[in-house]
């Protein structure tokens, strides 16, 4: 396998599953809120050696009628998982919409400490309305809004984990210091959105500073994930679209100073697994019989900002009412690869639900082919690797881990064995240094110069 590049693997966990019914087949319904259900799939994944475990989080209570919603809050479990797992990371999703900067970078960072520098932070910036409800807000704000505090936000965020200098932390028994004050800086933001002046009251992380990644496919979120984001999860739904999304952010990585081989792309995939294609279809066939269509049906119109009159199942979108630039209550970039998708393969709103709407991309197959689309994407530039969805947990998550991923290793892009302990080696990225060490050690070249 090469040292310069490999592929990454996390597991999304959403739900109890991808699959809206899934949970009808497991034989605990209620483990949404189960520890041990979040354990078997955590030691899945690290016995399957992949680089993290996903969690991503909703903010309000919505379609909890048809199936769960997600319920346990990140940090809190990712901090439980920490504690039964050793290698994988452990990355967690929290808004910036609907969180202060300083609790939030105290949460991620006592959680990285705690499990040994394996946590990263996903940053979304949270357009659900019914969220706004849910936090004093009148209203969700508006894109530009959300995007202008999200960058801010992030900006703080970072500040505070670069506060403590690697070696601030002395702990000297025999002289009784315990932190160097010349090595720990108050970071004295003060912006438009956020007065902060610091330092964090934790000291740097084992990894530097936890991982961050990115979730969002708007101009806006590209932009932020360019510029400061180790990773961005997207949606990709056609290997071309992949592979012009690969190039412009990697580009625009680069436009920042970054070496481009530093921000991970990972789309979505959602593969379905059988010992043959009948075997994968029937597998998605039982599930599919679970369905509630009409919920499905108003699911699907509300992330495309339609109303559900306005979808016939045997015709194709109307594009004509599908505008991601208006509405702010719904993602462009859900948008804009479902209509990519449906428009490169002419395909119906009934074959668009039948491909978890459009959404993150469907394989169903055998492990064979399944590793052949995975290692195309991958060896092609659409990818550095990828967000896996399971359609059920832990079911879908074991048949990758024991068919698929042996099949990648064979292949030589998937590594045997862990190879470091934080989630930053995981991923074969820097351990980056905090800003103040390197301008300190500015200020300490220029006085010497001047002497």
């Amino acid at each position: 396998m090469s040292a310069s590049r490999r592929l990454h693997l996390n597991t999304n966990v959403t739900g109890m599953g991808r699959h809206p019914a899934g949970w009808r087949t497991l034989d605990n319904p209620k483990s949404i809120v189960d520890l041990g259900f979040f354990t078997s799939i955590a030691r899945i994944a690290e016995r399957g050696k992949l680089d993290a475990v996903f969690l991503s989080d909703a903010l309000a209570l919505r379609g909890h009628a048809h199936g769960p919603s997600q319920s346990l809050e990140p940090t809190v479990l990712l901090t439980a998982l920490a504690g039964v797992t050793q290698h994988v990371g452990l990355i967690g999703t929290a808004s910036t919409t609907f969180n202060d900067p300083f609790n939030l970078a105290r949460r991620f960072a006592s959680v990285d400490h705690l499990s040994a520098g394996r946590v990263a932070w996903n940053a979304v910036t949270t357009y659900d309305p019914q969220a706004a409800a849910n936090f004093s807000f009148g209203e969700a704000p508006d894109k530009p809004a959300r995007y202008a505090r999200a960058a801010e936000f992030v900006d703080v965020v970072l500040k505070l984990w670069d506060s403590w200098e690697d070696d601030a932390l002395v702990a000297d028994r025999a002289s009784g210091l315990y932190a160097d004050p010349a090595r720990v800086h108050a970071i004295g933001h003060r912006g438009p959105h956020f007065q902060v002046r610091g330092p964090l009251n934790l000291p740097r992380s084992p990894q530097g500073r936890p991982v961050l990644v990115q979730a969002g496919g708007s101009e806006a979120g590209v932009a932020l994930a360019a510029r400061d984001a180790d990773a961005v999860f997207t949606a990709q739904t056609t290997f071309e679209g992949a592979q012009a999304f690969y190039r412009d952010i990697k580009a625009r990585a680069a436009a920042h100073g970054r070496d481009p081989a530093h921000l991970l792309v990972l789309p979505g995939l959602y593969p379905v697994i059988g010992g043959t294609l009948a075997e994968a279809r029937q597998r998605k066939a039982e599930m599919d019989a679970l369905l509630e269509r009409s919920a499905e049906l108003a699911k699907f119109a509300g992330a495309l900002g339609v109303e559900p009159t306005d979808l016939r199942l045997d015709e194709p979108l109307p594009y004509e009412l599908i505008d991601s630039g208006v509405r702010s209550d719904v993602s462009g970039g859900f948008i804009r690869s479902t209509v990519l998708l449906a428009r490169s393969e002419n395909l119906t709103v009934r074959d668009l639900l039948d491909r978890n709407p459009g959404a993150h991309r469907m394989l169903v197959g055998t492990p064979e082919t399944i590793a052949d689309d995975i290692e195309r994407w991958f060896t092609g530039r659409a990818a550095d690797g990828f967000n896996l969805n399971a359609d059920v947990f832990p079911s879908g998550l074991e048949d990758f881990v024991d068919q698929v991923v042996p099949l990648l290793q064979r292949k030589g892009i998937f590594r045997r064995e862990y190879e470091g302990t934080t989630l930053r080696e995981h991923y074969g990225l820097p351990r980056p240094p905090s800003r103040y060490a390197d301008a300190q050690a500015g200020v300490a070249a220029a006085a010497d110069a001047v002497s």
